[in-house]
């Protein structure tokens, strides 16, 4: 066998191997929400006890379940991940254009404190985070805790960082002689950015959007953080630990609520893959 051949099998047992561990999690909800907790208990990883009736039995228990409140759930999710999407993508792309097109010190140092920021883990900054969002709640008036608009403050924080890197490789590709030309024609610098910028950086904030959707909509720590267990306002991976108790977990219900939460960005992900990778190629390389 030629050594070409034989690279061309292992990686693709490599590949194969990678995907089997990326997506055995997912096929244990998928299955188990198809069955009651017992059949789960007795055989977590085996088809037996699978049901379709049980699984559609599963899905109206959770639907209807008044501590989970599954569309109160799913409508602050989806609240929470449309504003912060937003506002990433406008002034993330703000950001990204005023760093491209103003090459001094004070932009370097700005855009290194960007991509410096990309590796500091979450878990060194979350308790001083919520200390200072509470603090800065009570100067304020408006509460940061427990509320839409502080979560979605967070949000554009943690993700503005990977928008404006994505976005600041994109526009550097862009000719500046249009924004020249704009600018003899008479345009104002909000007038360039909106009407010439803008709307060339379509395909790359697809694919921010996207990825920044993805994690935003499954994210379950910092919601949990600053939202609390016990808060009024959830979203649904936090809403799911309604069913999980000191004692009892009911895991048939935790794992058909975790397919609920998952599959709106399943459905995303496959219709909008090419596009992923295409716009992570255009802002990356170039």
């Amino acid at each position: 066998m030629k050594k070409k051949n034989v690279i061309s099998v292992v990686v693709t047992v490599v590949a194969v191997i990678v995907a089997v561990y990326t997506l055995f999690p997912f096929y244990l909800v998928l299955m188990n929400s198809f069955k009651n907790a017992n059949d789960i208990v007795a055989s977590p990883v085996s088809f037996t006890g699978v049901n379709v009736t049980q699984w559609i039995t599963n899905l109206s228990n959770v639907i209807n379940n008044s501590n989970f409140n599954f569309w109160y759930a799913f409508g602050t999710s989806l609240a929470i991940t449309v504003i912060s999407l937003i506002l990433l993508a406008l002034f993330g792309s703000m950001a990204a254009w005023v760093i491209c097109r103003n090459k001094t010190k004070w932009s370097t140092a700005i855009y290194m404190t960007f991509i410096a920021s990309m590796i500091i883990p979450f878990q060194v900054v979350m308790l001083p985070l919520i200390s200072t969002f509470r603090d800065v709640g009570e100067f304020i008036g408006v509460s940061m805790l427990q509320s839409i608009p502080g979560i979605v403050f967070a949000y554009c924080g943690f993700g503005g960082a990977m928008t404006v890197f994505i976005l600041t490789g994109f526009i550097k590709n862009i000719p500046y002689e249009l924004e020249e030309a704009a600018n003899i024609d008479g345009c104002s610098p909000e007038g360039i950015f909106f009407r010439v910028i803008f709307p060339l950086l379509k395909p790359v904030i697809t694919t921010v959007t996207i990825l920044n959707g993805m994690w935003i909509w499954n994210d379950y720590l910092l919601p949990s953080l600053m939202l609390g267990q016990n808060g009024r306002v959830k979203t649904l991976p936090v809403a799911v630990q309604a069913f999980v108790g000191s004692y009892v977990k009911q895991w048939d219900l935790i794992l058909s609520a975790a397919l609920l939460a998952i599959v709106p960005m399943i459905i995303i992900f496959l219709f909008a893959q090419k596009q992923i990778m295409h716009g992570m190629v255009e802002g990356a390389i170039k």
